[in-house]
């Protein structure tokens, strides 16, 4: 996949040949959302939670969707290459405006962007993580293109020598730069209620159901800053990482800063899920 295939406008071609006009919202605004999607096996994981998402996206901008599923299942099934560990990213943005002007044009012709990576899904390297004050909009359970507090903040982490900012919002936690957030909290597993200040994640919803069938305790409510500081085990999950275990944070280790023993039975638990699910085709 050294060029891999897009798609773009209803076509098909080389990822280095795809463009888009300079007077595309999405590069002028960031007028526009996106999905990304793991698959396995040759088969998109989860793509009608992965769809829905995009479409309470599309609608909270005020766009409707440009395909319909079966549409998206036919075009991002045809970008994957062979039965590898990939995942699509596809983009939906505006379109062309005839001026730059921050109302929405009277016609709007969305463009539209697809293609497919190949993801590491070996066992994940536990990282470190910081806490920051979560600087970003009002409405972060869009999944939006303007992306710039995100990168800003997953940079300060780096600068830091660190992988991911877990972001902080008067005193709760809301969520990684780039990531849903779960801590063990008195040997409750605690992940943050769904509401504007994050994002739903496809990945956050599943490990909530396999804990579930493993009766393991678990809650959707705020989250302190202070349970965080003190919480035994601390996850990060996402489409393209999964379930990644946070053994230090803010410089201090996070239980005995190894992988606890809760990561560990949900990690096994995803992974036979994906087993039974490239065993389904």
């Amino acid at each position: 996949m050294s060029d891999p295939r897009a798609w773009l406008n209803g076509r098909f071609l080389p990822l280095s040949e795809a463009r888009v006009p300079v007077l595309d919202r999405g590069f002028l605004f960031g007028d526009g959302v996106y999905e990304v999607i793991p698959a396995y096996g040759g088969r998109l994981f989860r793509l009608d939670q992965h769809l829905a998402r995009l479409e309470n996206s599309l609608r909270a901008i005020r766009l409707d969707p440009p395909l319909t599923r079966a549409q998206w299942q036919e075009i991002l099934t045809e970008l994957l290459d062979g039965e590898t560990d990939q995942a699509v990213y596809l983009q939906v943005t505006r379109g062309v405006a005839p001026k730059r002007d921050h109302a929405f044009p009277a016609e709007v012709r969305p463009t539209v962007l697809a293609w497919a990576f190949a993801i590491d899904t070996a066992l994940p390297t536990p990282v470190r993580a910081i806490t920051h004050e979560d600087i970003r909009w009002q409405w972060c359970h869009i999944k939006a293109i303007t992306l710039l507090a995100n990168v800003l903040l997953r940079q300060e982490a780096a600068e830091r020598g660190c992988q991911e900012a877990i972001l902080i919002r008067a005193g709760r936690v809301t969520e990684g730069a780039a990531s849903n957030v779960f801590a063990v909290v008195d040997g409750v597993i605690v992940t943050p209620a769904k509401g504007p200040h994050l994002l739903p994640g496809v990945t956050r919803d599943l490990i909530l159901e396999l804990a579930r069938d493993l009766d393991l305790p678990c809650q959707e409510r705020d989250l302190a800053a202070a349970e965080l500081a003190r919480a035994a085990e601390i996850w990060l999950s996402s489409s393209t990482r999964e379930l990644v275990p946070v053994v230090e944070l803010d410089g201090a280790p996070v239980g005995d800063g190894r992988p606890g023993p809760l990561w560990r039975r949900l990690h096994e638990a995803f992974q036979d899920y994906k087993r039974r699910f490239r065993e389904s085709t």
